[in-house]
């Protein structure tokens, strides 16, 4: 049964996971923004999402002026897979460390190698 939750607490739960993050990548993180979504509407089932373009492929000199990137952490989905509060606390964390790691150019074999995919 889905974990029934209010957008308040999930919010926070995704800022707690934000927290987590050690200081070296959250500093190091740049024209970025971190949302809460109900769900992808392309994809119901995806939990988060990274749309940009990551710090590996971006060029100083045409990359001035852009929008920033963008990040988000799709409630709906993650609360149907958790049966728990604690487990959605865990999978919240999960979600923002994988979609951070596209941020940084970590692609999906290697989320997948290190456990994280």
């Amino acid at each position: 049964m889905p974990v029934e939750m209010t957008r308040v607490r999930f919010e926070e739960l995704v800022a707690d996971a934000l927290d987590l993050v050690p200081e070296q990548f959250a500093t190091a993180m740049n024209n970025v923004v971190v949302l809460v979504e109900d769900h992808n509407e392309e994809d119901p089932s995806l939990l988060g999402l990274y749309f940009g373009i990551a710090l590996t492929e971006r060029e100083q000199s045409n990359y001035a002026g852009v929008l920033p990137d963008r990040i988000s952490i799709y409630r709906e989905p993650l609360l149907e897979m958790c049966d728990s509060e604690d487990e959605v606390v865990d999978e919240v964390a999960i979600t923002v460390v994988h979609e951070i790691a596209h941020h940084f150019g970590i692609n999906e074999d290697t989320l997948h190698a290190l456990g994280w995919g």
